[in-house]
């Protein structure tokens, strides 16, 4: 305990961390300060207007099914300036996840429940960014300076001392990110309903939004525990920045260039900025355009292919696994001096 309170008092008294911190704080009150100056409560003839324009819209999603239903019975003509999909039920309004709302036809007004996604997206983003950026010089300026050698004259135990810093590092990530999360959805949530809508917020919605908070809670975790990783491998934080430049401009850009030029079939499979993506959102989907190439031209082709969370989840696991147990490895045998 008395390893791990050390630790906690070192990583607070981190200038850089400190810097970071009042650059979230900053990030939030940008985005909180827009958010108010961009929205307004709704007045009675602005919601009566836009529950006109639902009820309209419901209509014509009812009218445009009653008309593929009378088409597929031969009941009417086709009209060539009308969508006829093949399936009818992709236009039936009971089967839609959902339909038009209040909040759709309301122009200047924060609703919670549509913007609390986008939002959520936008700390996790800042949440990785600074785990992965104190994560790396947390270990990296104390391999740097020698700190970690003065640390194992008074504990002599290689991996207890690195397992203590990479344990006290993800549990305060952890908790300043539930901290931040609870108090930024709740400036929003404050903001709706004084000045825009709270939205329709169901069990569907909350169970959707703490999915996304998971989600970004474990990818903020990695990015903090890979940060840590490659700085301790390369006993500096530069390496870690350096790395991911390195991976950024090499693989990400060139090699996914390279990829198009020689015509290499399905190359987002090959980035990880893909199952990323995959993780945060549950599932993303891309076009395989070699899938058709040899179709009948008879037939229907589907070239789209689908990357789950499941197949994700085990990339960036291993990824962080490999680095920091690599780290570990070479945390015991190399010389720190």
């Amino acid at each position: 305990m008395n390893l791990i309170r050390a630790e906690v008092e070192r990583l607070a008294a981190r200038r850089f961390v400190q810097l970071m911190l009042v650059l979230l704080a900053l990030a939030f009150a940008i985005t909180t300060a827009t958010t108010l100056v961009g929205s307004h409560q709704p007045s009675a003839s602005e919601i009566a207007d836009a529950q006109i324009k639902v009820s309209q819209a419901i209509s014509s999603m009812e009218a445009d099914h009653q008309y593929c239903l009378k088409v597929k019975a031969g009941e009417l003509p086709v009209d060539e300036d009308r969508y006829l999909p093949a399936d009818c039920s992709e236009v039936d309004p009971v089967l839609r996840d959902q339909l038009p709302v209040v909040a759709d036809f309301l122009n200047g007004v924060f609703v919670f429940g549509q913007q609390a996604g986008p939002l959520l997206y936008f700390l996790i983003a800042f949440l990785v960014l600074f785990g992965f950026l104190v994560g790396a010089s947390y270990i990296g300026a104390d391999l740097n300076s020698g700190g970690v050698v003065n640390l194992l004259l008074w504990r002599p135990r290689r991996l207890t001392v690195l397992g203590a810093k990479l344990g006290t590092l993800l549990g305060v990530v952890t908790l300043l990110s539930a901290v931040a999360t609870v108090v930024y959805l709740g400036t929003f949530w404050t903001i709706a309903q004084t000045a825009g809508l709270p939205g329709h917020l169901d069990g569907s919605f909350w169970q959707d939004l703490a999915g996304r908070y998971g989600r970004g809670l474990v990818l903020v975790l990695l990015a903090t525990a890979l940060g840590f990783g490659i700085a301790t491998l390369g006993r500096h934080t530069s390496a870690a920045l350096g790395a991911v430049a390195a991976y950024a401009v090499v693989w990400e850009l060139g090699a996914r260039l390279v990829f198009e030029i020689v015509d290499v079939a399905r190359p987002d499979q090959l980035m990880l900025s893909t199952y990323i993506a995959a993780w945060l959102a549950g599932q993303v989907q891309f076009y395989d355009d070699h899938a058709c190439r040899n179709a009948s031209g008879f037939g229907f082709c589907d070239g789209t292919y689908t990357i789950t969370w499941a197949p994700a989840l085990l990339v960036l696991l291993a990824l962080a696994g490999a680095v920091t147990a690599a780290a570990f490895a070479v945390f015991r045998r190399r010389d720190l001096i």
